[in-house]
């Protein structure tokens, strides 16, 4: 399977350097000065389960329709922010040949509806994945914890397709933990209701899951926030499983948990967050579903304003 994947940042450079140091036939698509870097140090991982460093095929924009002219990709993989889809749609457009299917690991939903209308959503994997990656100072893939899982799979629920099949041969192939899924659409809203509470909540709080709880009503508040995402998950005809329900209500509400968002560890950092992409998205969905989404609709607002805040401070 020849596989392309926008980028070799935390999430995609993780993934594509074992796939890569496992044999796979994977290619990145990065930048010239991330080309010259790879060039002349390779592919470092730093990780709990086990670093690495590899050479790695990789090309840049100017290049990438000749290569793909030549060798045609299977399989392109998406793992940029929420809020950068339409530059990374543009940027593999040229590498998208008759056969190549798209598997987007992106937080949230709302990204499938463009995807569709550009490439047709037959070539539209499901996909989702849970790790916490980032790049390190020296250009290397710092992996945080030991989670580093992907999951992927037919939006139909067709079961055992050939191209997912060859996917999971990948992944096997690397020890990567993975998960081909018939029920692709029950797992993305397992870890979008999830994930919509959490960075619903430590971002209106600014405060990890633990500092929360200890609070008087930052239980109920965690709670009520998991609540109204569950909501928008049976309207949309995918109910949380009570196993899956249980665990994440305990996650949310965790003593002395230092877990939050990334989305919060970005907010902080004063860059650029996925607000409408995960919080706001969700809350729309609630509303079109007849929920009032009072807590949703306060988080969403605290996010707007500091959106709203970091434009204005760009502009002066």
């Amino acid at each position: 399977m020849r596989i392309l994947i926008l980028g070799a940042g935390g999430t995609g450079g993780y993934f594509g350097a074992r796939l890569a140091q496992a044999g796979v036939d994977v290619t990145f698509l990065v930048r010239p000065a991330r080309a010259a870097q790879l060039d002349r140090d390779g592919l470092r991982i730093r990780s709990p389960l086990g670093d690495a460093g590899v050479q790695v095929a990789h090309v840049t924009a100017d290049a990438l329709a000749e290569l793909a002219g030549h060798r045609p990709f299977d399989l392109a993989i998406l793992s940029c922010k929420a809020y950068d889809l339409d530059s990374a749609i543009a940027a593999i457009a040229p590498a998208i040949g008759p056969q190549t299917s798209v598997l987007p690991i992106l937080n949230g939903l709302r990204h499938y509806s463009a995807l569709d209308a550009c490439f047709g959503a037959a070539r539209v994997l499901g996909g989702l994945c849970f790790i916490s990656a980032g790049k390190g100072e020296d250009g290397e893939i710092v992996h945080l914890g030991e989670a580093a899982s992907i999951t992927f799979g037919e939006r139909d629920g067709q079961a055992g397709s050939a191209r997912v099949q060859r996917f999971a041969q990948a992944c096997a192939q690397a020890r990567i933990d993975h998960l081909a899924s018939p029920r692709i659409a029950r797992e993305q809203w397992i870890k979008f209701a999830f994930l919509a509470a959490l960075a619903a909540g430590t971002c209106l709080m600014r405060a990890p899951v633990g500092r929360i709880v200890a609070t008087d009503d930052g239980r109920a508040l965690m709670e009520g926030l998991y609540r109204e995402c569950l909501a928008a998950a049976a309207a949309a005809g995918e109910p949380v499983p009570a196993t899956a329900r249980q665990r994440a209500l305990d996650l949310l509400t965790e003593a002395g948990s230092t877990m939050t968002a990334s989305m919060l560890r970005d907010l902080q950092a004063g860059a650029r967050v996925e607000a409408g992409q995960i919080v706001g998205d969700m809350l729309a969905r609630a509303r079109a579903a007849g929920e009032a989404a009072p807590l949703l609709a306060a988080a969403y607002c605290h996010l707007q304003a500091y959106q709203l805040g970091r434009e204005r401070d760009a502009g002066a």
